[in-house]
């Protein structure tokens, strides 16, 4: 029985492309991102430093994410001021293939918050590194870099936001 648990184990490994993302834990530092944005030229996290940073992990195919997007247009706009003081970011990192489907996405939704992607899909190493395992999925990390929220969502996303920025 264990030979072929182990067996089990190996395969399933192998299917996965040999190793599981790690889960990534609150309280420690985010992986780092530096990705090309729509324009080009490369943004990364380690730019924003010093703000409270909401990273949107999101598609132009995901149903879900683009439902989302009015919500963070909404939280955008409300801490406009925050961002303005350099407070606050959100910092959209999309796992789409194609730029012209990006583009014209964050054309439709009217996405003003920055935008990055390699354009991998799934096989981009940020997905690994953050544990993606479905999307939409986010992070908050605060002015250290360290992770202070995972996944929220909704009244709940906005909710930290507003008090966490409260104590800046």
């Amino acid at each position: 029985m264990r030979i072929l648990f182990s067996i089990l184990l190996i395969v399933f490994s192998i299917q996965k492309g040999g190793a599981q993302n790690k889960p990534l834990k609150i309280g420690e530092s985010a992986p780092a991102i530096a990705l090309p944005a729509v324009n080009g030229d490369t943004l990364s996290l380690s730019s924003l430093k010093g703000k409270l940073v909401l990273i949107d992990f999101w598609a132009t195919w995901c149903s879900p994410c683009v439902e989302e997007q009015p919500v963070l247009k909404s939280i955008y706009e409300k801490f406009g001021n925050k961002v303005k003081e350099g407070k606050f970011e959100i910092l959209g990192v999309s796992l789409d293939k194609s730029k012209d489907n990006w583009q014209k996405g964050i054309d439709q939704l009217q996405i003003t918050w920055p935008q990055i992607s390699d354009l991998k899909f799934w096989k981009s190493p940020v997905a690994k590194d953050y544990g993606i395992e479905g999307l939409p999925f986010n992070v908050i990390i605060n002015e250290k870099g360290k992770i202070v929220a995972i996944n929220l969502h909704g009244k709940a996303l906005e909710t930290f936001i507003s008090n966490y920025l409260k104590k800046m």
